[in-house]
């Protein structure tokens, strides 16, 4: 099965444009202190990440609070969690996360979903991971979008399962 590789900052929570005020939704309280930045999480998300039938895995610096922020806003089952290396990467135009991710889908196919992508880890990515693989920037500004969802769907659907 395809896995989602899921980002939160920019996707999940867009940081907003300068022609239009931040979203914000109305959504369950979760445990524990409340992130200032959650009513800008769209619930209806949730929904429209399971219809698109991937493995869903939080490829995020938020690690589990992802699950215990994130989740119940969104009605998702709690879930697996990409963990990071310690090392540091030494800078440059590869995404600290592309490495990780093609190691953790081990030849799977996947999508990665995120709002720092570019060509380099696109390029990377082709010539290191033997399965099909989608990385689809986010605009940061406006998060997950119909356009982004029919572009998700449109690659899904041409991926042999």
């Amino acid at each position: 099965m395809t896995l989602l590789f899921l980002d939160v900052d920019g996707p999940l929570i867009p940081f907003g444009a300068a022609d239009r005020p931040y979203p914000v939704y109305p959504g369950p309280r979760v445990p524990g202190p409340e992130h200032p930045l959650l009513t800008r999480v769209d619930p209806a998300l949730g929904p429209r990440l399971l219809a698109l039938g991937c493995v869903l895995v939080w490829a995020t610096t938020w690690l589990d609070d992802a699950n215990t922020g994130l989740t119940p806003r969104l009605g998702l089952p709690a879930l697996p969690v990409v963990r990071w290396p310690d090392e540091d990467e030494p800078p440059g135009p590869l995404h600290w996360k592309t490495r990780p991710l093609v190691a953790w889908a081990a030849g799977r196919p996947f999508v990665w979903v995120d709002d720092e992508i570019t060509e380099a880890d696109r390029a990377w990515t082709a010539v290191h991971h033997p399965g099909p693989a989608l990385l689809h920037r986010i605009d940061h500004r406006h998060g997950l979008t119909d356009a982004d969802f029919t572009a998700l769907e449109e690659w899904l659907a041409a991926v042999p399962r």
